[in-house]
Formats: C-alpha cells, sequence, structure tokens
C-alpha cells in the first residue's frame, strides 16, 4: 500500500495536480476565517443552535449547512458556500429534459454542454442573491430576534447599507467558490465542486467529535457508544460503497457485417446501470420539500399536526420521508435514463440486446430493468437517510454528530471520494503503474 501511494508522486504532472488541489482546497477554508463586516463570529454557531433546536428545520438547515461547508453557522464571506451553483446545476439540469432548445444544445457535443454551463453560471448570479437576501433578512434578523443581538449590531443591522453590503459579499464569495471549483476540475485533480462540498463536510468532523466528547455524559456510557458509532461508521461506509459501485450490467451485442472480405463487428460489451442512479438527489427533494406541509399546516394553526412533519425522531416523520425517497428516486431516474432513447441508438448503431427484439421490446425490457435497479436504489437511499435519526434517537447524541453515520454527509464523501480514487488510478494506469486501489479476486 505504502508502493502505492508512493507511485502518486513519482509522476510530476500527478504530483503537481495533488499540490494544487490541496492549496486550492486551503484557499478556500482560509475563506470560512474571514467573517462579514459586523458579525460576531464566535457566537453566532452557539446561538442557530438555540435557535433551530433538535427539529426538523435543523434538519433542512443542516442541509444548506453541509453545502456551505459550516458557513451558515460562522456568518463568514463564503456562508453561502457553493449551494447556489448546486441549485442552479439542478435546474439546468432538469430543463435539459424537458426544454426541447436546452435538450438539442446538450446534444450538440462539448459546445453546447459548454454553452449549457455558461447559462448555469449566469443562473448563479440572481440565486446568490436571492438566497443572501433570506440568509441576511432571515437567519441573521431570527437570530438577532432571538436574543442573540451581540452577533450583529442592531443599529448597524437595521441600516440599509449594511444588508446590500452583506448580500454583496456572500454573493461574492459564491462566485469566487465556483471558479475556485473550475480551477481545480481543470488544472487539479477530480471534480472541483464536489471536492469543496466534501472538504466542508470533513472539516465539520473534527468539531463534531469534540463536541462528542465534552458532552456531559458518564465515562462508560460515552465509551460504548463511542464504540457503537465507530462501528456504524465503518459498516454504513462499507455500505455506501459497496451500492455506489453495484451496477446492473447489460450484455449487449454488437452486429456483425462485411467490409471486402473482412467480418467486422460483433463485440459484445456491457450497457451499466448504475444501482444509485439517481445518486444524493432524492434526499435533497425529500428533506426540502417535507418542510412544507410543516411550515403551511403550523401557519393556518394546525401545530398537532404541523409536529408531524417537524419532529424527525416521530414514526410518521419517517414514514413520510422514506416514501418521498423513492418517489423523487423513481422521478429522478424516469427523467434522466430514458429506455426509449438508449433502444433507439442501439437500434441505429445496430447492436442488440441478446434475445431481446430490437425497438420496442429492447425499450420495454430496459424500463423493467431500471424499475427493479431503482428500487433497490431508493431502499438503499431511504436506509442511509434515516440512520441519523435512528442513532440521534437510539443513542442520544446530537443531530451534527448522527449526520457523520448517515445522510446526505456520507454519501456525498463516499462518492466523491470514490471519483478522486479513480481519477488518480487512470494517472497511474495511463504510465504503467499499478493501480492506487488493489482489484478483487476475479476482477479483470
Amino acid at each position: 500500500m505504502i508502493q502505492r501511494v508512493m507511485n502518486v508522486f513519482r509522476i510530476p504532472e500527478l504530483r503537481q495536480r495533488i499540490i494544487l488541489t490541496v492549496s486550492l482546497l486551503a484557499v478556500y477554508r482560509i475563506g470560512f476565517q474571514v467573517p462579514i463586516p459586523g458579525i460576531n463570529t464566535q457566537t453566532i454557531a452557539d446561538a442557530a443552535d438555540k435557535q433551530f433546536g433538535e427539529s426538523s428545520w435543523n434538519q433542512l438547515f443542516g442541509l444548506f449547512n453541509t453545502f456551505s461547508g459550516g458557513g451558515l453557522t460562522q456568518g463568514a464571506l463564503f456562508s453561502l458556500g457553493i449551494m447556489p451553483y448546486i441549485s442552479a446545476s439542478i435546474i439546468f439540469s432538469l430543463l435539459t429534459k424537458v426544454v426541447p432548445a436546452l435538450e438539442k444544445l446538450s446534444k450538440d457535443g462539448s459546445s453546447g454542454r459548454k454553452k449549457i454551463s455558461q447559462y448555469t453560471r449566469y443562473a448563479t448570479v440572481p440565486l446568490c442573491l436571492v438566497q443572501g437576501f433570506f440568509i441576511v433578512q432571515g437567519l441573521f434578523r431570527s437570530l438577532v430576534a432571538g436574543g442573540q443581538a451581540q452577533i450583529v449590531d442592531p443599529d448597524l443591522f437595521n441600516s440599509f447599507g449594511w444588508k446590500v453590503m452583506a448580500i454583496l459579499a456572500l454573493t461574492t464569495g459564491t462566485i469566487f467558490l465556483m471558479w475556485l471549483g473550475e480551477q481545480i476540475t481543470e488544472h487539479g485533480i477530480g471534480n472541483g465542486i464536489s471536492l469543496l462540498i466534501m472538504a466542508g463536510i470533513i472539516s465539520r468532523l473534527p468539531a463534531a467529535v469534540a463536541r462528542y466528547t465534552s458532552s456531559a455524559e458518564e465515562f462508560s456510557t460515552k465509551v460504548t457508544s463511542g464504540l457503537i458509532l465507530l462501528v456504524m461508521f465503518v459498516a454504513v461506509i462499507w455500505i455506501v460503497v459497496f451500492i455506489t459501485k453495484g451496477q446492473r450490467r447489460i450484455p449487449i451485442q454488437a452486429a456483425r457485417f462485411s467490409r471486402g472480405r473482412r467480418t467486422v463487428g460483433g463485440q459484445r460489451h456491457y450497457l451499466p446501470l448504475q444501482v444509485n442512479q439517481a445518486g444524493v438527489m432524492p434526499v435533497i427533494f425529500a428533506s426540502s420539500l417535507l418542510m412544507i406541509p410543516g411550515f403551511l399546516l403550523g401557519a393556518i394553526g394546525l401545530q398537532g399536526a404541523a409536529g408531524v412533519f417537524n419532529d424527525y425522531s416521530s414514526w410518521w416523520y419517517v414514514v413520510f420521508y422514506g416514501s418521498m425517497i423513492y418517489f423523487f428516486s423513481y422521478f429522478w431516474n424516469t427523467l434522466m435514463v430514458q429506455p426509449t432513447e438508449i433502444a433507439n441508438n442501439m437500434k441505429e448503431h445496430g447492436s442488440f440486446i441478446p434475445g431481446i427484439r430490437p425497438g420496442r421490446r429492447t425499450a420495454e425490457y430496459l424500463e423493467r430493468v431500471l424499475m427493479r435497479v431503482t428500487l433497490a436504489g431508493a431502499t438503499f437511499l431511504a436506509f442511509i437517510a434515516i440512520v441519523p435519526q435512528i442513532f440521534a434517537g437510539s443513542l442520544t447524541v446530537e443531530w451534527s454528530i448522527s449526520t457523520f453515520i448517515g445522510g446526505t454527509s456520507i454519501l456525498i464523501v463516499a462518492s466523491v471520494a470514490l471519483d478522486l480514487v479513480d481519477k488518480i488510478n487512470s494517472h497511474l494506469l495511463m504510465r504503467n503503474y499499478e493501480g492506487f486501489m488493489r482489484r478483487g479476486k476475479g476482477a479483470r
């Protein structure tokens, strides 16, 4: 293993890419130490915990805080993080499938994809302004109104100029992070935006461990629950890696045809369908939209009914949460993976699935396989998503600690780490070095 790690730094180009990536990630973390003028960063995290408490709003707050690298609780220049760009990317991913002009543009090769990326950058700016406005007028105002006036000077907070300055500062920070991620993607190693999100998640781990070790529990109880958390952490990581790499490989046979005296074609390859085709998107959609019923019911005075959606430890909340994950898993896969289009492309290129007639029969077969694979992926996502609720209730640990055992955090970190290892492996194998990770028995 040590020899494989040494091989990574023996390739000059790969070594330079890794050093550049680490340097830019360090710049990313330094930006979280630069506060918005007028913000007291020493007390804003405690104020946020007291204000939101252990409720489903804390889960939604934690979701956005995950993508911002913990910046929402710091009042820093990078408080918005990369979330506006992620939102714009999701919007254009959906629009590409429903707007014919964008769908045609996406099929124009690299030039079309560059055009869509440019539109995504343009859309990020207004999203930054809107989200920055809600951060200043929503989060900061609620913290000041909640008796935490030391966070922001009330006279300064009520001035129009300070609000405009704060919103522009948050927008500038996000645009800089977007540029930073693109530089990592182009000149570094791995996907820059994903690495920024992963770095923000990992940076919260030491603080979560420190809060757990400083809790008021008895030492024996703390050690027992800590060992259980460690074992479950390793087990969940193994499950996430196993499912993330898992795929249903559909055999595809290329048709044979003659060119002069030669017979070409006839190769056999596979169409891989990922088990977790939707990634983390169903969990994000379910977490965000599940807050709406509780908010509306609370607004009209039905506090009892609203409590079902606001208490993430309740049985009904888990049922609704899991059901929405199943729904959005099928919704996302149906939208992004279109069996009819795949079948038509196979027919045009003279390929077919052995035993299945080309055209409509192939599309029906692919749709049937996709539905079954999606069921397995949705079950996996639902299990991973409710793991934090289970441990937060059974082991009485804080939500900030249990989120590292499951939920969006573990899914993002595992998938980004696997992608990073694959990128490093490709550089090593290109130069006739042994891969960074040992292959399993029987792997080809």
